[in-house]
């Protein structure tokens, strides 16, 4: 995909513990808040949810907050990487996985532009 063409985009909504985690990073008011539908690239999972925390306590607010609600609803995480540094902080769940960032980390891997042709879905 060029760089003038639009990204495709999904008005789908989101499956439940996916939507969940959307809703606990916005209550925590994550930054820059996507989603990226990876199922038509035959990923390794089917979403990405990509947001920023201003600092990393932030970051570490923002993972614990997604934890707890997933916990909530019986969706435990797999794995969680990153939590000590909390530069990165990432919620392996199997179908999606939620990177949490520092802006300045999130700038340096830019996970939007390497996974650039995945849809992006309206949240």
């Amino acid at each position: 995909m060029t760089d003038n063409q639009p990204v495709p985009r999904s008005p789908t909504p989101l499956p439940g513990p996916i939507g969940q985690a959307v809703d606990a990073a916005h209550q925590k008011k994550a930054g820059n808040l996507i989603v990226l539908d990876l199922r038509p690239s035959d990923a390794f999972t089917d979403y990405f949810v990509i947001c920023s925390g201003r600092s990393t306590r932030q970051v570490k607010a923002i993972a614990d907050g997604i934890e707890a609600r997933l916990k909530a609803i019986g969706h435990r995480p797999d794995h969680v990487e990153g939590y000590v540094t909390a530069n990165w902080v990432l919620i392996d769940c199997f179908d999606f996985v939620v990177h949490v960032f520092t802006p300045e980390t999130r700038d340096f891997y830019a996970l939007e532009r390497l996974w650039g042709n995945a849809v992006r879905v309206d949240v």
